[in-house]
């Protein structure tokens, strides 16, 4: 954020916005938790060119880049536009979050009964696909070649020792300290209900993707999830038979942070993304600041 300074009423992971239309600074007011103001949003996405794509990137090297690589860095992208979507909504007020970080699930191993843990990812808005791709497989990596919890997993044991009331009552004391903002760095920058978005990869499981519910606590926006890949044969503009590459996304969105133009501004930049992926392969021209 160029020469910003901290000012009362920010946070140490965003800033107050305090320009916001008198209606919109209200809202928080009438739907006080994430579910309350949560909007589900599913669509299909073509992904012939991309998956062509991909596929000649694994053979140039980069093993393993798959969808998830993509739809994280096209989402990072739409963030380096779109600012607003990187916002959040605690104690009533609505933020700009000052890092772009990711949250997701990571199971030690295929295995039915595998541990899994929480692991986030900090981007910058000129990220590529290519530092997608490069700082996932690092987070990944140290994760599984690891024997020891990950701090999200400390915190948790901790927590979870203590009898039942004192438990109720440190979660109680962890929900109001978030409220005025007054969390550690040190507990958020674990906490995996702290971040701008978490994704969840169903196709890896051979699955289609789910409305999953945003958590409460927090400062998480939107939950995506995505399935498998499916092929659908469709009349092209010539009336030929082609064989085209789907997948099914669906978005559980915090509807307090932006209005329904600006999600429908960010969809079809994603849908542009989709059949232009070599966008991401470069840094953006511009990085666009959010309203102050």
């Amino acid at each position: 954020m160029n020469n910003y300074k901290r000012r009362f009423g920010d946070r140490k992971d965003g800033r107050l916005i305090r320009s916001m239309p008198g209606f919109s600074k209200f809202i928080p007011y009438i739907m006080p938790t994430r579910n309350d103001a949560s909007n589900l949003y599913e669509e299909s996405f073509e992904v012939s060119t991309v998956d062509r794509r991909l596929r000649q990137l694994r053979v140039q090297g980069y093993k393993g880049i798959g969808m998830l690589h993509f739809l994280i860095a096209a989402y990072v992208r739409l963030i380096s536009m779109l600012p607003g979507l990187n916002r959040f909504v605690v104690g009533r007020r609505v933020y700009a979050r000052y890092d772009i970080c990711v949250v997701m699930t990571v199971k030690h191993t295929i295995a039915l009964n595998a541990p899994e843990t929480t692991i986030k990812v900090y981007f910058e808005p000129t990220d590529t696909i290519f530092d997608v791709y490069r700082k996932m497989n690092e987070k990944i990596d140290e994760i599984k070649a690891s024997d020891e919890n990950n701090g999200t997993e400390d915190v948790a044991d901790a927590l979870t020792r203590l009898p039942r009331f004192l438990l109720r009552f440190a979660i109680m004391v962890l929900r109001v300290m978030d409220y005025f903002g007054w969390l550690p760095e040190s507990l958020t920058n674990v906490s995996p209900f702290h971040g701008s978005m978490i994704i969840t990869d169903l196709g890896s499981l051979r699955i289609g993707p789910v409305y999953h519910h945003i958590y409460n606590f927090g400062t998480l926006p939107a939950f995506i999830a995505f399935g498998a890949k499916r092929h659908a044969y469709e009349l092209d503009r010539h009336g030929n038979m082609v064989d085209r590459k789907y997948i099914d996304c669906k978005f559980t969105l915090d509807e307090r942070t932006v209005d329904g133009h600006y999600f429908a501004q960010a969809f079809q930049a994603w849908r542009y993304l989709f059949q232009h992926p070599e966008i991401l392969e470069e840094p953006p021209t511009k990085v666009v600041e959010d309203i102050y």
